[in-house]
Parts: structure tokens; C-alpha cells; sequence
């Protein structure tokens, strides 16, 4: 059996639950660079580890961000204190096959439990408040807390504006996030179309065009340019005056064919010289030049349009319709940034995002993540389990009840696992600056009394343990997805023998 190393251990003790506060990263060996986040996934992702089992607690965390979007940290919390009671069997002499069977038996149990205490509820396009609130228990963990209300709002408001609600999916790269260092975060805003860092090629063409007709070019406005190598030699003033005429007629014929096909607006993925720039200013056509390729197919999806390649295959039917571009100003700077709205296809939006520094525009943008994933998680399978432990507790009653009905060795696993369950709860009660053990013991005892598995660590004080009461949501298939991903993980590390570099043979 591999030696489960302390030092990992020992960092999964630290990194608790999403409540910790992020300043205790600074002291973890194998950083990069100072990152602070309290988000479970980018501090994983960010440390340099160079242990085996260690990289599976980093893969783990990934798996859980990519399949879920949300509970990060709780499932290395999870597995951590999995293998830390399974280390506790190994010293008995129990055989870590059985341990492991153990383990795959209590999480079936713990996945049952989830399903008979879930609770459904029901949610439309004109009753998002469900919606909302369990966004905002996402959102209370994170360092943009104080905002958590407005957050959640643009988050479910976002989804619902991308969502397919009769098919019950939801594609999150039709939502794009921006953001902008500057304002406050309060100024973050949801914007009904799509957003580019870019302003008008010229700064006297017009900031705001109404009922845009926009062509979305990949080729530049510029004379073709031959592929051989070639020299010119311009030895008169006549001949330079030809090539001259040339080329402006070349870029003419560019603009009529643009405007014959009924362009108010040329969005470019090239760039194009000050010539060509005040042409197109005096021909009265608006352009944006050098935009990016993913930005330019959001704009495409988002105003029906057609990304034309040559300017021979422009026709009105290729352009894309919005019914405001405007420029905008932001802070003292001067910063100008496009937007359009109200577009033909309005499926995708932008999230645009202000903040003090980068840091907090950072973190913000992986806590939307966060709460975008769990509303889409929602529209998927709207059953909820009550937060703030409860649905962990009530699990680790269910299945230090269901331990008795296991004749074999695994029954000691399964009450091991239990066990594994209260490290989430102990966590946030340790978090919250309450008696870790005096808290849990109370509330575990008030579930079994009153029969209520609803009964979690009051983290706000609020007054009231009942987690129903308080408002704090988390999706069923996110906590299930936790239980899962965690025992997985440890079988797998339990049934490793030694790990074996190729340096050492």
C-alpha cells in the first residue's frame, strides 16, 4: 500500500470549505506566484505538486468544476477525509479491497438518501426567485458576497436568456463574461447582446448606429497583395499618381460593394491603414477593425448574420441586423468599448463586469461561473437539497443506520464514511468561528430528534438551524456528483500498490 503522505492530508484538513478565508493560501508550498482566490479548482489548479496522489486531488477538483461548475471544494474536502479514515481501517488490518467496497456500497446509500430528501421546486420565465436564491447560496462563499443578490440576478437572468427550456439545456458559451478594471463592482451590468473592446476605426465616424445592418468580414480592406516576391520601381510622378488611383479605386470598389448590399456598419478581423481609415470615414461607413475570431462568431450567432471570407460573396443576406451599436465611455480614462444590443438572434448576452483591480474582476468571473453553472444545473433537473450541511448530516445518519444491515467488514467502511460526511459540516461550523464539534453534535441530534433533515450550521448566526427557513439551496445533482466523484477517487488511490517513477529503474 503507498503511504497516504501527510503532507496532502494535512492540506486538504486546511483547505476546508468554500468559506476560508483566501489569505491562508499564502503559506502553501509548490505556489507559482501569489494567487488569492477562494475559489477550490483555481488554487488547486495554480499549485505546482509534484506528489501522485496529490494530482489526483488536483484532477478531482477539475472533474467536479468542469461536470458541475460548482462545489469544488467540498469534494477534495470529501475525499481527504475519506482517505484519512481509511488510514485508520488500514492500521486495523482491514484489506483496502474491502475498504473500498465498503465505501462504493455507503456512497449508493448517501446517493439514495440525497434523492429521497431532495425536494423539487418549481420555476418560469416570470418566477425566477427559486432561481435566485440558490445562485445566492453559491454566492455567499465567495469574496463578491456582498453583492450576491445582484449577481445572482444577472446569473439567472443570463441563463434564461441562452436557455432551451422545452429541450431543458443551456449552451454557456452563448453567455460571454467581460470585464473591465474600474468603477465598483455594483456597476456590473447584463447586457442583451454582445460586448467588443473596440471602438470605431476613426474617432469622427458616428457612436451610435440604430437598426444596424452589419457585415462581418475575414477579409481586409486593402489592395490583394501579390504572393511572389515582386519590386516596383516609381522613377515619375505620373506613375506614382497611377498606382495611387489604382489602389483607391481597388478600395472604392471595396466600399461600393459594401454599401450596395445595404451596410451601415463593417466589423473587420483585420486591420486596415489611415488611408483606408479616412476613406471609409468619408464614404460614411462606419468600421471596426481587429476583432478577435471567437468575438466575431458570438457577433455573427448573435445578429444572424454570415462571416464572409471574400468581399465577391457579399450579399444582403449574409448581414447580420442589431438594433443599437453604440460606443461607451468608461471612468475618468476614457476607456471605449462597443456594444450591441437588441440584436436579431438575441440568445447570446454579456456579462460585463467592473472592479477595483483585476483580482477582483477575476474572481468575480469564476464566482459567475459558479452560479451560471448551478442555474443551468437547475434547468437540467430542478431537484434542490438544503445547504449549510444539512444534506451531509442527514446522509451521515442514513448511513450509519443502513452499516447495521452489512454482516461482512465492509459495515466498519460504511461507518467510516459516516463519519467522512460530518468533515463538510465540522468545516463550515470551524469557519464560521463556532465550536466545531459542540455545533455539529447539536444540530445531528436536532435532525434525529425532530426528524428533519433540513437542520444545518447556522454560518450567518441568523438564529434558526432550519436551513428551509434560511433560504440556502444547493442542486441535488452538484452534491450527488460531490459523494460520487470523491469515492471514486479514493478506491482508485486505496487499490494502488506503489507508485512507481521511471527514474528509479
Amino acid at each position: 500500500m503507498v503511504d497516504m503522505e501527510r503532507w496532502i492530508r494535512l492540506r486538504v484538513q486546511v483547505q476546508s470549505y468554500d468559506l476560508i478565508v483566501p489569505c491562508i493560501y499564502r503559506k502553501v508550498d509548490g505556489f507559482k506566484s501569489m494567487y488569492q482566490s477562494n475559489d477550490g479548482a483555481t488554487i488547486l489548479e495554480q499549485m505546482d505538486v509534484d506528489n501522485q496522489i496529490a494530482k489526483l486531488m488536483v484532477e478531482l477538483s477539475r472533474s467536479q468544476d468542469y461536470e458541475i461548475g460548482d462545489g469544488t471544494t467540498g469534494v477534495v474536502v470529501m475525499a481527504g477525509a475519506l482517505l484519512e479514515q481509511a488510514e485508520k481501517l488500514l492500521e486495523r488490518g482491514i484489506h483496502p479491497i474491502r475498504i473500498a467496497e465498503g465505501y462504493e456500497m455507503a456512497s449508493r446509500i448517501a446517493v439514495e438518501h440525497l434523492e429521497r430528501i431532495s425536494q423539487k421546486f418549481e420555476f418560469s420565465v416570470s418566477n425566477i426567485e427559486p432561481l435566485v436564491q440558490t445562485c445566492m447560496t453559491t454566492l455567499s462563499s465567495k469574496i463578491v458576497n456582498r453583492c450576491k443578490r445582484m449577481l445572482a440576478e444577472i446569473a439567472v437572468k443570463a441563463v434564461l436568456a441562452v436557455a432551451d427550456l422545452e429541450r431543458k439545456d443551456v449552451n454557456l458559451d452563448l453567455i460571454k463574461i467581460e470585464g473591465k478594471v474600474g468603477g465598483k463592482l455594483e456597476d456590473t451590468e447584463l447586457i442583451y447582446g454582445i460586448t467588443v473592446d473596440k471602438e470605431m476605426s476613426h474617432p469622427q465616424m458616428p457612436k451610435r448606429i440604430e437598426d444596424a445592418k452589419i457585415a462581418i468580414l475575414t477579409c481586409p480592406f486593402e489592395p490583394p497583395k501579390p504572393k511572389t516576391k515582386h519590386k516596383v520601381d516609381i522613377d515619375t510622378v505620373e506613375k506614382f499618381q497611377t498606382l495611387r488611383q489604382q489602389e483607391q479605386k481597388y478600395f472604392d470598389d471595396m466600399v461600393k460593394k459594401c454599401k450596395d448590399v445595404g451596410a451601415t456598419l463593417v466589423i473587420c478581423q483585420w486591420g486596415f491603414d489611415d488611408e483606408a481609415n479616412h476613406l471609409l470615414m468619408h464614404r460614411n461607413l462606419p468600421a471596426v477593425r481587429w476583432v478577435g475570431g471567437v468575438e466575431l462568431e458570438l457577433i455573427a450567432i448573435a445578429t444572424g448574420g454570415r462571416i464572409v471570407p471574400r468581399f465577391q460573396e457579399l450579399t444582403p443576406e449574409k448581414l447580420g441586423r442589431a438594433g443599437l451599436v453604440r460606443e461607451k465611455s468608461f471612468g475618468t480614462t476614457k476607456d471605449w468599448m462597443l456594444y450591441i444590443e437588441q440584436c436579431a438572434n438575441s440568445r447570446a448576452v454579456t456579462i460585463f463586469i467592473r472592479g477595483g483591480n483585476k483580482m477582483i474582476i477575476e474572481e468575480t468571473k469564476r464566482s459567475l461561473h459558479d452560479a451560471l453553472c448551478v442555474a443551468r444545473n437547475l434547468i437540467r433537473n430542478n431537484s434542490i437539497v438544503y445547504g449549510g450541511g444539512s444534506a451531509e448530516i442527514a446522509c451521515s445518519i442514513g448511513v450509519e443506520a443502513a452499516a447495521d444491515r452489512y454482516p461482512g467488514v465492509e459495515q466498519y467502511a460504511i461507518r467510516s464514511f459516516a463519519e467522512a460526511l460530518d468533515s463538510i459540516p465540522m468545516a463550515l461550523a470551524e469557519n464560521s468561528g463556532l465550536q466545531p464539534i459542540d455545533t455539529l453534535t447539536a444540530v445531528k441530534s436536532q435532525q434525529i430528534k425532530d426528524n428533519n433533515p433540513y437542520c444545518g450550521i447556522d454560518c450567518n448566526d441568523v438564529g434558526t438551524n432550519n436551513m428551509k427557513e434560511q433560504n440556502v439551496f444547493e442542486t441535488l445533482i452538484g452534491k450527488q456528483q460531490q459523494i460520487l466523484l470523491a469515492t471514486q477517487v479514493v478506491k482508485m488511490i486505496l487499490k494502488i500498490d506503489d507508485v512507481i517513477t521511471p527514474s528509479d529503474y
